[in-house]
């Protein structure tokens, strides 16, 4: 039995190429180090910041249209000078930005420097998405991708851990360990990626895969659609992380330790399951499919916390079903973009893609905190559901339509 477990799990990260690897151990490196946002809020509200919790909403909205912008400009330099000068210059000048947003205290330079930051940050996004796809194949994309997604999920936790110790201490840390993370993470990729051999390797592929009529992203009204569709799910998935832990603690009356039991559940279950079963899916070839069912599941684990009993229990169930539900939609919605561009135009495709997030994340958590101030959180979910099950339609429309 175990050496059949062992095999398993051999079979399923193997066939990736070696610049893949680097690629997710430079991806653990940088987000190991992620600390500054998930405790940006708190930093701001701080007595020695002591600024209103709707002051720092407004700086986390801004670093969300910072991610759009960052995202446009980030896949439109990648079409033009390449993925590999994108992301050295994301890390390099991301890590530098960090430090300066550290020193600030001026509520306006806080909020410019956090919109800047954003915005080169995340110009990373595309020309990574992209680089993934140029150092895969057709048969091992899926899995790239999602071993990519189990070293964020890793980087995360520890970067979640760290964080709160190093922040028990002085939040001003937090600015210090994450910019030298970027910066480290660039000092990697500039010693495993090297310049000219990047650059021979994009001029022998172009050379064998020479594009045609190669199609502007923003053109493509199908695309459009599917970005639509994206942007509806990540509206409702990123309440995971926002809405719903103040429903575990004031409705729920779970402790916070326990609401950071049950997120980690999240980021195990991916990383011990998600490999073996894209392994077991991408040769389907049903990208659209899997999309829709997982769609399905996330709704279901929203309308679950309708459900009256136990509160650790109807969590515990609510953060499976999600946890599910995402590892079918997201490794298959990178899928589509990735199948529909080729080298000359993946930078638009990976925008575009990465923008429908940046939207999600500005937009979702603001919109369902009215919903849930002016109405309840019952209606929060109903409403959650609904617009999961349309976006689970719209993706099997895809599917029908092999589009």
């Amino acid at each position: 039995m175990l050496k059949k477990t062992i095999s398993l799990y051999k079979n399923s990260f193997s066939g990736l190429s070696k610049e893949t690897w680097l690629l997710s151990f430079i991806m653990l490196v940088n987000r190991s180090g992620t600390m500054v946002l998930p405790f940006m809020t708190l930093h701001l509200t701080s007595k020695e910041m002591n600024r209103s919790i709707s002051e720092a909403g407004f700086v986390m909205a801004l670093y969300g249209a910072g991610s759009i912008v960052g995202a446009y400009f980030g896949g439109k330099f990648t079409d033009k000078i390449g993925f590999f000068k994108v992301q050295l210059l994301a890390l390099l000048f991301g890590g530098i930005f960090f430090m300066i947003l550290g020193q600030m205290h001026n509520y306006a330079l806080i909020c410019v420097v956090t919109f800047l930051l954003s915005l080169i940050n995340e110009s990373f996004r595309p020309a990574n998405s992209s680089a993934i796809a140029f150092y895969s194949n057709v048969k091992n994309r899926t899995r790239s991708y999602s071993l990519n997604r189990l070293a964020i999920n890793l980087g995360w936790a520890v970067g979640g851990l760290l964080g709160g110790i190093i922040a028990s201490y002085a939040y001003e840390y937090l600015f210090w360990v994450d910019g030298f993370s970027n910066i480290i993470a660039a000092l990697l990729f500039l010693y495993f990626f090297k310049p000219q051999e990047v650059k021979q390797k994009v001029k022998q592929k172009v050379q064998i895969e020479e594009p045609s009529n190669a199609q502007s992203a923003y053109r493509d009204k199908n695309y459009i659609w599917f970005v639509v569709m994206v942007a509806l799910y990540g509206f409702c998935f990123f309440q995971l992380f926002t809405n719903v832990p103040n429903f575990f603690r004031d409705s729920l009356h779970l402790s916070v330790r326990y609401i950071g039991f049950l997120m980690a559940i999240n980021g195990i279950i991916i990383v011990l399951l998600e490999m073996i079963m894209i392994f077991y899916l991408e040769k389907k070839n049903k990208n659209s499919l899997y999309i829709a069912i997982g769609c399905v599941l996330c709704a279901l684990s929203f309308l679950s916390l309708l459900i009256p009993g136990p509160g650790k229990v109807i969590a515990l169930i609510m953060i499976i079903f999600i946890t599910f539900g995402e590892m079918f939609a997201m490794p298959f919605m990178n899928n589509v973009w990735t199948e529909r561009s080729n080298d000359s135009n993946r930078g638009q495709y990976a925008a575009l893609y990465t923008m429908a997030w940046g939207v999600a994340q500005t937009t979702g958590p603001f919109i369902c905190a009215i919903i849930i101030d002016r109405c309840s959180f019952d209606t929060f979910f109903i409403t959650v559901g609904i617009i999961l099950c349309f976006t689970a339609l719209g993706s099997y429309h895809f599917s029908k339509a092999k589009i």
